[in-house]
């Protein structure tokens, strides 16, 4: 009987065309989309790790509740020990101690009064010991013009705020802020380059120093305001990073201390946990809207095929089949063209994934104008669940289509379809 069905299907180009050319064109849109949203979330964990929370971060538990203000006035002091035993309690981890700061900034003319002014953020690491962080904030990619600091008192600034501070290369500058007891502090700084990091919130206006030269403007020996740790293979791993925080707080954490250190997780970081679920939900969702609008084009197909065919269905009543299994055939056939035409879709979305997998697509422009942390060049991202969640839409917008459809066998009388047999 299978046999049957299928030979019928593909003798009559009109049952099978349209239902398998809109399961290949939505398919195939699915199967991109979905792999351009896995890699722009993937660009997004990467970006957001790399800049502002790591894979996991350990703050003071004071600290930790101020997060996004960054109140270095509450770091960890003297932690150079303690970092020592975090390192060998997780070896799996790559940690980097890191302050986030915000200054003011101010260019002297050539008597050494005060030309211009601005604010700045900070980023304090370590630029010297090795280049783990170098590579880590992608500098060497990043710089525009000039080159990395190579001694201490040398930072770079973003080629934004270089050309509206009117600055050379070179130049000397001071930046003004406060250390971690209250006091007003300054220090000078030589500008050695310009970087760009291709997103708006951080290229308004950033500095980059080495963390020794802030620890000593700051007066905090030893100190860090964040000290972030990453898994070996830079890829975040959520259930890991929740059973290592867990564990860390249960060991160093004092509920008491409002300065002893608690470990977060990079969902646990303002809303990162937040938009982690939006990605979730939005793949569920497109699917969700994909059955339904594909479900109504199909069954607007199946319903001129089945007016067709409804000399067909008085034959087939006729010679004793009953309605029932007039109806369980369409759905068999469906499900024929639907599996045909999802993996024709799957094919081609794979072929164009890899495509934009392999060479990207420059984001650059988009990233000027928006806030989110997002790799300049984003790489489609392939993987079976989703090629899963593609193929099975396809599949069941085909049986949703031809379900409804084949629902008007049932309306109509069997003596009027005996009738259309007749015409």
């Amino acid at each position: 009987m299978m046999q049957f069905l299928i030979k019928g299907v593909f003798r009559d180009r009109h049952r099978w065309l349209l239902p398998i050319i809109v399961a290949l064109a939505a398919v195939s849109i699915l199967v991109f989309t979905f792999s351009f949203l896995e890699g722009y979330k993937l660009s997004f964990e990467r970006q957001t790790s790399r800049f502002v929370s790591g894979h996991l971060k350990v703050v003071s538990r004071a600290y930790a509740e101020m997060l996004d203000m960054r109140p270095y006035d509450l770091a960890l002091l003297d932690i150079e020990a303690e970092l020592a035993e975090w390192q060998k309690r997780y070896p799996q981890l790559s940690w980097a101690q890191r302050i986030n700061f915000g200054a003011l900034i101010d260019i002297p003319d050539s008597r050494g009064d005060t030309r211009v002014q601005g604010e700045v953020i900070g980023f304090a690491i370590d630029l010297f010991q090795d280049d783990t962080e170098i590579r880590r904030m992608q500098l060497t990619e990043a710089l525009q013009s000039g080159r990395l600091p190579q001694k201490s008192g040398e930072i770079l600034i973003t080629n934004i705020a270089f050309e509206k501070l009117e600055l050379e290369l070179g130049d000397t500058v001071t930046l003004l802020g406060s250390t971690v007891f209250g006091a007003m502090t300054m220090q000078n700084f030589q500008v050695s380059g310009t970087i760009e990091f291709g997103t708006k919130s951080l290229d308004q206006g950033a500095v980059v120093a080495d963390i020794q030269d802030i620890r000593q403007m700051m007066d905090m020996p030893g100190g860090a305001g964040e000290i972030l740790a990453f898994f070996a293979n830079n890829e975040f791993q959520p259930k890991e990073a929740a059973r290592i925080s867990k564990d860390f707080n249960a060991r160093y954490s004092d509920p008491e201390d409002e300065f002893s250190p608690q470990m977060l997780s990079m969902l646990e970081q303002g809303n990162i946990g937040y938009l982690m679920q939006v990605f979730g939900l939005g793949m569920l969702w497109m699917s969700l809207g994909f059955i339904f609008v594909l479900g109504i084009v199909l069954w607007n197909s199946g319903l001129i095929s089945g007016i067709r065919r409804y000399g067909e269905f008085g034959l087939r009543l006729a010679i004793g089949e009953s309605k029932r299994q007039v109806y369980f055939s369409l759905l068999v056939e469906a499900l024929f063209t639907g599996v045909v035409g999802s993996l024709l879709g799957v094919l081609l979305g794979t072929a164009v994934s890899l495509y934009f997998n392999r060479y990207g697509m420059d984001m650059s422009l988009y990233n000027q104008s928006g806030n989110v942390l997002t790799e300049n060049m984003l790489y489609a991202k392939l993987n079976p669940i989703t090629l899963l969640w593609s193929f099975i839409p396809g599949v069941l917008s085909t049986l949703v289509g031809a379900a409804l459809a084949g629902a008007a066998i049932f309306k109509r009388q069997t003596s009027q379809l005996f009738k259309e047999l007749e015409t």
